[in-house]
């Protein structure tokens, strides 16, 4: 028996009729190497425990020890053994007790800086919100189908709904089918950690049929539109507010990229904003001349790198819903949402004879042959489209930009050369 060195373990090879391969180490009685015929190879620790029976404990992976690095682990197991204590069924009952919540937080630490960050927080809060108020207590090896599909249903009619709590920002987290089958797909790729971990055997999310998230169909009309800016000039609201929501009417851009848009991402010389990260990923985004002349109006306040600022503290605006209810309430518009008002820009985009794919490119959606032409420059084609659109949705709104702007911008020509 080698001592078991870089070079001896380099030099393992997988048995030929596939049968798992043991190399013992000759130091330290009880240390091995576990090879198996697909060549992945572990440490381990083989030892008796004080009933007399034989335990092998797995010690690591090859690759992420080395071999002085799992003797010295070796040793210190052997030492336990030889004192009574029995490493491998602690473990085992350390893996039997993990809870959900524990995985869940485990899932966190390893997702961090492979995951986008705006996907992992998207991630966390439904961890927080409704993972672990529902399962987090049980344990990963308790888990059936039938936990998840009551899971899943739970959020769907509201279960998990939180109120905000009096002086705190933010709105209300609800519940909803999307949200339910959304936070199921997630738990899925959660536990199947766990398995790969060799917490469970089997993954008990696999197989379950995800509730269908159903399509947005409630868009405003431009009569509703126009209702909707009667609303704006006739109700006293948050300034702020109020232009966030005619930015989103203008733009079709989603929420969480307009509200904590920052001011050194708008081009207005361009007639574009430039995210540097989106569900899509990095972006050039056209904006038509009503919404540019909406941001012009809205020069930043010293030091102030947000686009709609919170009125307290240094974030961006967070009461979007509470205002677009108030508008919406003075309207008499019912079904409401923000993402209402993008659904919106796309259907009086869709209603102007616009393309599929010219809309596509207008809301940043990841479209082959469209978005990614226009990763780096504006095309004058997405931003005259823009215009028209923006354009006839400030006209209902109750018009702030002179249609002779639209129309020089919309035959690709500037204000300065049209004399």
């Amino acid at each position: 028996m080698p001592k078991l060195t870089k070079r001896v373990v380099d030099s393992i090879q997988p048995d030929t009729v596939g049968r798992e391969v043991f190399v013992w180490d000759d130091e330290v009685r009880g240390f091995g190497l576990r090879m198996m015929p697909s060549g992945n190879a572990a440490f381990f620790v083989q030892y008796r425990n004080a009933d007399g029976r034989t335990r092998r404990l797995r010690i690591g992976k090859v690759g992420t020890l080395t071999p002085a690095e799992a003797r010295d682990v070796a040793r210190e197991k052997l030492f336990a053994a030889s004192k009574g204590a029995d490493p491998s069924a602690e473990r085992h009952a350390v893996k039997a007790a993990l809870t959900v919540a524990e995985l869940c937080d485990l899932y966190v630490i390893e997702a961090k800086g492979r995951m986008k960050a705006s996907t992992l927080a998207m991630d966390q809060s439904r961890i927080e919100r409704h993972v672990k108020p529902l399962l987090g207590r049980r344990t990963v090896r308790s888990l059936t189908p039938e936990d998840l599909e009551t899971m899943q249903a739970d959020i769907a009619t509201g279960k998990t709904e939180q109120k905000r709590e009096d002086g705190a920002r933010g709105g209300t987290t609800k519940g909803g089918r999307g949200v339910a089958a959304r936070t199921l797909g997630m738990l899925a790729t959660i536990l199947e950690l766990g398995r790969r971990r060799r917490l469970i055997r089997e993954n008990p999310a696999r197989g379950i049929e995800k509730l269908p998230e159903g399509k947005q169909d409630r868009f405003l009309n431009l009569e509703e539109i126009a209702l909707f800016g009667e609303a704006m000039r006739d109700r006293i609201e948050n300034k702020t507010g109020v232009a966030a929501i005619r930015l989103l009417l203008l733009t079709g851009l989603r929420r969480m990229e307009a509200l904590p848009l920052l001011w050194e991402w708008v081009d207005l010389r361009a007639s574009c904003i430039r995210f540097p990260d989106t569900k899509s990923g990095t972006q050039l985004r056209p904006i038509g001349a009503a919404a540019a002349a909406l941001l012009k109006d809205l020069p930043p306040p010293e030091g102030v790198r947000y686009v709609f600022a919170s009125d307290r503290g240094d974030g961006h605006f967070v009461g979007l819903p509470r205002v677009l209810a108030r508008l919406c309430s003075h309207a008499g518009l019912s079904g409401v949402t923000v993402h209402v008002l993008r659904h919106s820009f796309a259907a009086v985009a869709a209603e102007m004879g616009f393309s599929e794919l010219t809309i596509a490119g207008l809301l940043g959606h990841s479209v082959p042959g469209v978005t990614a032409r226009y990763a780096h420059v504006p095309d004058r084609a997405l931003v005259a489209a823009a215009d028209q659109v923006s354009a006839r949705i400030d006209a209902a709104l109750g018009g702030t930009v002179d249609a002779d702007v639209i129309e020089m911008r919309r035959r690709g020509m500037r204000s300065t050369n049209s004399h």
